[in-house]
């Protein structure tokens, strides 16, 4: 059983058996070739131009791949791992190097009292994950976990240790269900939790609701407003110079403040605001309004509020809703409330695509859409690694659709069953349009548009003597190489283009002599570094490195040119 350790004048640490070999087993992982398949493709160019990724593979295998093409650039990430419940029927298969570990490898990871190391298992599992998957996200961007009261203790100190504990950003609790769990215990529990931590909390935003002119019911001669608190959470001891009357300038009704929620303005401010007529008084409105309220009026330019953590049950929760105007609503002082519907909404969404459930245990679209809404702008990248049945994916396609905007998503699936008849189908019937199964009334839903690449793990780079395989492309060495010297993705301006200028970081230039780019293919060609190649390299004032299979210059030519050669595969660094 795992164990936390105290030790003097520092943050308590999560121990576990296994530990020692996890922690770093992230950088031994091999970098694998991606491959992509048409004909499990969406859209036009095979998928290539939406931007979207379904990678079919072991999800460890799958973030050390495309680690060199978008370290970095993920703006929001979301995961479900298994909640090691006992009921996945999960199983673990690192290959890693200790022979406690070894052990457990191919065997399905069982409940309480039949597998004594669940919770290590699942520790091991999980760690080198979140290792990697804190690398792809943006100085200004957060992961949100999905969990619940099985490893949520667990979960919370990893984290601490990945992300550090200053980063901890919340944690937020939605209401999953409305019958009992039927855990055998007094107690029924109706939600479940998503652990927020961002990058750099210095930097990390999130976001509330882009609340569109709908949030905005009513109108005068200003424009569209809303009908907000005027009061605030205080007490008249905690705020005392907000605690007093106001009185209504036409009727003269007096409204004295509640001594448990005082007025939101100081009275000097609130003279103001009553001037501006910014106040709907109760004797002048219609309907049962008791205590006068604020117009908060629309401006589309305006900062978004900040999401809540406690997240309700939506109104429209009978029906899969797609639209942002049906995902927001107001709480008594006016912030917004982002909603999620049951996890019966998953299933039904499924069913009504497929005519099946079809999947265990679905997430509901609305959930990770107000995910993807606090996490993420309109033209952000956002990654699932934990795919499953794509509803992450699903979100991505229908908000973009409703919006306008241009978000892109990676999901991994690591079940090629899974992954080919139930993830990418779903996205292509999502994308291309379905008439719903089951109610032969039900008009067809129409498609998001969009598409996706769907890819697969080749073999890794290098071969288990340390050579490069045959198989090994200029694009996938030059991912690569760069990845490894500057720990930045390749440049996009310079990737795929016949150049042997890779890319530039913090002034240096990159170039990469392989596979004959610069139109040599004869063994010695083009691949190795002579006076006549070097000349013709692209230029660039200041340090340049070249990788190729061997060189002809000498030390001092190499000095002088300001060059630093590296021998292909030997000087490659594996990770």
């Amino acid at each position: 059983m795992p164990s936390v350790a105290i030790p003097s004048r520092r943050m308590a640490s999560l121990q576990w058996i296994g530990k020692e070999a996890v922690v770093g087993h992230h950088r031994e992982v091999p970098y694998h070739l991606l491959r992509g398949d048409p004909a499990l493709s969406v859209g036009e160019d095979g998928g290539v131009g939406s931007g979207n990724l379904l990678v079919q593979g072991d999800n460890l295998l799958a973030l050390k791949a495309l680690l060199p093409y978008y370290a970095g650039r993920v703006k929001c990430i979301y995961i479900d791992p298994p909640y090691n419940t006992g009921n996945e029927g999960w199983v673990y298969n690192d290959n890693t190097n200790s022979p406690e570990i070894r052990q457990w490898i191919g065997k399905v990871v069982g409940k309480e009292g039949e597998t004594l190391d669940r919770h290590d298992r699942w520790l091991c599992m999980m760690y080198p994950r979140l290792a990697l998957l804190k690398e792809f996200l943006t100085e200004d961007g957060a992961i949100f976990v999905s969990i619940d009261d099985t490893e949520f203790a667990m979960l919370r100190l990893m984290m601490d240790e990945v992300f550090g504990h200053r980063n901890y950003l919340g944690t937020l609790v939605w209401k999953s269900r409305t019958s009992s769990a039927m855990r055998g215990t007094p107690l029924s529990v109706d939600h479940e939790y998503v652990g927020v931590y961002g990058k750099d909390i210095a930097n990390t935003r999130l976001y509330g609701l882009a609340k569109g002119a709908d949030g905005y019911p009513h109108a005068d001669d200003r424009g569209r407003y809303a009908s907000t608190d005027l009061t605030i959470g205080m007490t008249s001891r905690e705020r005392p110079g907000q605690f007093y009357t106001i009185t209504n300038p036409r009727t003269g009704t007096q409204y004295p403040a509640n001594p448990e929620r005082v007025w939101r303005f100081f009275p000097e401010t609130m003279d103001g605001v009553i001037a501006k007529g910014l106040v709907i008084w109760p004797d002048e409105a219609e309907g049962r309004m008791t205590r006068p309220r604020y117009k908060t009026y629309w401006d589309p330019k305006s900062e978004k509020p900040l999401p809540l953590t406690s997240w309700v049950e939506s109104a429209s929760a009978n029906q899969p809703r797609m639209s942002e105007s049906e995902a927001e609503g107001d709480d008594e002082t006016g912030r917004v409330v982002l909603t999620a519907a049951l996890t019966q909404e998953g299933g039904r969404v499924l069913s009504e695509i497929f005519g099946t459930k079809s999947f265990a245990y679905p997430k509901p679209p609305s959930l990770l859409q107000s995910i993807v809404r606090c996490g993420s702008g309109p033209n952000d990248l956002i990654m699932d690694s934990f795919a499953g049945s794509g509803t992450t994916g699903h979100a991505v396609l229908a908000m973009n659709k409703a919006d306008g905007g241009n978000r892109r998503f990676i999901c991994i699936e690591m079940d090629s069953t899974i992954a080919t008849t139930i993830t990418a189908q779903r996205l292509r019937k999502v994308a291309e349009g379905y008439h719903p199964q089951g109610d032969a009334k039900k008009e067809k839903v129409q498609g998001t548009g969009g598409g996706f690449r769907y890819v697969t793990l080749g073999e890794p780079l290098f071969d288990e003597r340390g050579r490069l395989r045959d198989a090994v492309k200029f694009a996938d060495l030059a991912a690569h190489v760069f990845f490894t010297e500057t720990g930045e993705p390749i440049p996009k301006k310079v990737n795929g283009k016949r150049s042997p200028l890779i890319g530039t970081c913090r002034g240096i230039a990159y170039y990469l002599l392989f596979n004959g780019i610069l139109g040599d293919k004869r063994p010695d060609g083009g691949n190795v570094l002579t006076g006549d190649v070097l000349a013709e390299l692209p230029k660039h004032d200041g340090p340049r490195v070249v990788f190729g299979e061997a060189c002809r210059l000498g030390a001092a030519r190499l000095k002088r040119e300001g060059v630093t050669f590296r021998q292909i595969p030997y000087q490659i660094k594996v990770s």
